[in-house]
């Protein structure tokens, strides 16, 4: 039952570009750096944990043909297989974070590697464990789960005998476990290409100064107040993925292809319902969600014509949606200042919450600040049971949405924090449906703090504007993706071809829809769909949209009530039950159509706001 956990939450890799002005890993300050030493004080600590690990894995072996004995025998053998487990993840966290710093450290991509190796030679020695226990019979399994010795693994067994339907022969698991890393190859080569392999040029900003265009500087860029800077940034962007299109179309097909074999191999109906189970989400709440979201289409349509009417522009653009309204409010925002404005707005959930938060910040440095060579672009949170919960940043003082991802990454460490001191091991690591309510409750929080302190009309247009947007990217745009990921796995199951064009209209027919007929859809942006890493990890990104509904109705109920008990209930519950039930205690109700709604309701009262405000004159941009 070796765990196969999701990858972090992460962005593509940035990659070193010749002539670059980042600064290398070397130079940057300690202080603005994590600090990995409570997970090994160094590498060669780390080398010898890798040994400790290969030298003891076989020692599975030798509880094979005694699952079913008795509950003493299970345990062992449970036990056996945590204590691997433990010692996998903590050399996983080391190792994938060294990995984030710097992409070309040959040292880190060789540590990555063999740990990967091993990892799959772990899961080979491990494959015959759980069709071991799918084979004992139901009335002696159930005495089993009665027996005091078994307590602690109750919910894992119980979620695993779920799972009997799908768990092969021991030799076809093992065949599966041996394949994995083949199958799982494409994701590799889409990393190395797109994140060390491509470059994207400089060019000249608003400011004058010459900037050099990254995977990451390219969400600044986009929100520059100088249309030329943006259009600019977008047409030499996407000239460098136009140029890698064919590559990227067959990586992405092969990824495909193999969500499709492994839901087939292991008698799912299909791939999205693969992927649903292990959560015990319906598939309703998946297409309920597509069927609300399009629905309210024409207010997000209305959305984008305030934006070209604010602009005063002849035409919109999809590289116009991005730049804040008011530019009145454009201003450098420190990061130790960033932490501040952070912690005062989660100021409902009280002292311990606020307080952990900021020594994990500051002192205890859970937290890589800024882009260097190298460095993964975007940002995640990595925690585990045993190491801090760490967050990758790539801050720029100049992007005020960076503040909100900050906030972000802390809601996901501090559900880790309070998740791994309250469950055991086996039952603390939540799922990613519910991950993605903890981080998006701290950005409405924030939100609805920024919105009360300012009195400054010009700041509130802004604050909506940012809400909005938040909602669009959230709500919309990953329901568009969501949507996206259906589409090209019904395709594969149908048998037909997935090509660069297939790709390519697919994609386009989803922009269409989305963005409407008021907005020009630039050709290139069809192969937006080939550059966005979620779609490797399939049917994941549908957890941002129901995450953020979750979220906004359990915000309203602690800022109205002042209640954050069952808040805090959700955050220590971890994944000791599935992510439906744990909403349901919490007071939110996933099956029923009302938090999306709530979530889309709130979108529109706050486009309706927005107009109001900008109707006035002297706060349109």
């Amino acid at each position: 039952m070796l765990r196969q956990d999701p990858l972090p939450r992460i962005a593509d890799l940035s990659g070193e570009v010749p002539g670059s002005t980042l600064k290398s890993r070397s130079e940057v300050p300690l202080g603005d750096t994590w600090d990995l030493t409570p997970i090994f004080g160094d590498d060669a600590s780390w080398e010898a944990e890798l040994l400790t690990l290969a030298a003891c894995y076989e020692g599975i072996s030798s509880f094979k043909g005694t699952l079913g004995k008795g509950p003493h025998e299970l345990a062992k053998a449970l036990e056996f297989e945590k204590s691997l487990d433990a010692s996998t993840e903590r050399l996983a966290q080391y190792a994938g974070l060294r990995i984030s710093e710097d992409s070309s450290n040959s040292k880190a991509l060789d540590r990555d590697g063999r740990l990967s190796s091993l990892c799959a030679k772990i899961s080979e020695a491990c494959s015959w464990v759980a069709p071991e226990i799918q084979e004992i019979p139901d009335e002696i399994f159930d005495s089993f789960l009665a027996d005091p010795l078994l307590a602690e693994w109750l919910i894992s067994l119980q979620r695993l005998r779920r799972l009997k339907p799908h768990i092969l022969s021991t030799k076809e698991e093992r065949l599966l476990s041996l394949s994995m890393p083949a199958i799982g190859g494409h994701h590799e080569t889409f990393s190395q290409l797109t994140n060390v392999d491509m470059t994207f040029g400089s060019l000249t900003d608003d400011r004058g100064k010459v900037v050099e265009l990254t995977q990451s500087s390219f969400s600044s860029l986009l929100q520059r107040p100088d249309r030329e800077v943006r259009k600019d940034a977008f047409h030499k962007f996407y000239d460098e993925f136009t140029a890698h299109r064919y590559t990227l179309a067959s990586s992405l097909a092969s990824s495909v292809k193999g969500d499709v074999f492994l839901a087939k191999a292991r008698n799912y109906p299909s791939a999205l319902e693969s992927s649903l189970f292990p959560d015990n989400v319906p598939v309703a709440v998946y297409d309920s969600l597509i069927e609300a979201v399009r629905s309210r289409l024409p207010v997000l349509h209305r959305y984008y014509g305030l934006r070209q009417r604010v602009f005063n522009l002849p035409d919109l653009h999809v590289y116009d949606t991005y730049a804040p309204l008011v530019s009145a409010v454009q201003k450098d925002v420190p990061f130790d200042e960033a932490i501040g404005m952070v912690l005062k707005s989660l100021h409902p959930l009280g002292s311990e919450y606020t307080e952990t938060l900021g020594r994990g910040l500051s002192q205890e440095r859970w937290c890589d600040r800024y882009e260097n060579k190298g460095k993964r672009s975007g940002a995640f949170s990595y925690g585990t049971y045993q190491g801090p919960p760490y967050i990758l940043m790539n801050y720029k003082a100049d992007v005020f949405s960076d503040i909100y991802t900050l906030a972000h990454e802390a809601g996901h460490s501090m559900h880790t924090w309070y998740a791994r001191r309250t469950q055991s091991f086996q039952d603390y690591h939540y799922p990613i449906f519910l991950a993605e309510v903890a981080s998006t409750f701290n950005e409405i929080l924030l939100t609805e703090h920024l919105l009360a302190e300012t009195k400054d009309p010009a700041m509130r247009a802004y604050l909506l504007n940012r809400q909005i947007d938040d909602l669009r990217g959230t709500l919309f745009r990953q329901t568009m993706f969501a949507e996206f990921e259906k589409l090209t796995h019904a395709t594969e199951e149908s048998g037909a071809a997935l090509t660069l064009e297939s790709f390519r209209k697919m994609y386009r027919g989803l922009l269409d829809s989305y963005f409407g007929t008021g907005v020009i859809i630039d050709d290139e942006l069809e192969l937006e769909c080939l550059r966005i890493p979620h779609f490797y990890s399939a049917f994941y990104v549908y957890k941002y949209a129901t995450g953020i509904s979750a979220a906004i109705t359990l915000a309203t109920q602690v800022l109205a009530t002042g209640d954050t008990e069952r808040y805090f209930g959700f955050l220590k519950s971890g994944g000791s039950k599935f992510p439906i039930e744990t909403l349901d205690e919490a007071g939110v109700d996933m099956r029923s159509p009302q938090p999306v709604n709530a979530a889309l309701d709130l979108f529109d009262r706050r486009v309706t706001e927005l107009e109001e405000l900008l109707s006035t004159p002297g706060q349109a941009n």
